[in-house]
């Protein structure tokens, strides 16, 4: 999905057409002015003319509440510095315990290697092997 400036462009975008396609029907189905010697009548009635004024009422009414929200979302130039901040040094930490039980996982997988080739076709690897499984995957493997 486009991020937020994106989709605040595209919004307003759509507004502005929405905006020129509703001065086009006004064009389109106004009532044209009276000449002396020339009558013309409209080939809309007045009804279908209501319903084209209620749906880009709607449709720019809609649009803009959608152009509120999206500038609603984006940050503030007063707390932005802060909050990356504050979102780098907690995703740091996050990668710290990530990689230490990244760390501590392969250590595991690596005497368990050990094991099988030492022991290729015991019980006792059998045995490890389910016990690191159980603690990492929380599985319940036994001999």
């Amino acid at each position: 999905m486009a991020d937020r400036l994106t989709q605040l462009q595209d919004t307003i975008n759509q507004q502005a057409e929405y905006f020129c396609n509703s001065i086009g029907i006004l064009q389109q189905f106004s009532t044209p002015s009276k000449f002396a010697g020339f009558d013309r009548s409209g080939s809309q009635t007045p009804q279908q003319q209501d319903d084209y004024a209620q749906l880009f009422a709607t449709l720019i009414t809609r649009c803009a509440k959608d152009i509120d929200a999206l500038i609603e979302s984006l940050p503030s130039d007063e707390s932005s510095n802060d909050l990356q901040t504050a979102c780098l040094r907690r995703l740091e930490t996050d990668n710290q315990e990530a990689a230490e039980r990244l760390d501590e996982v392969v250590r595991s997988g690596e005497f368990l290697l050990e094991q099988v080739l030492s022991n290729t076709g015991s019980c006792k690897f059998l045995g490890a092997w389910g016990q690191f499984w159980s603690e990492h995957l929380e599985l319940d493997i036994s001999c």
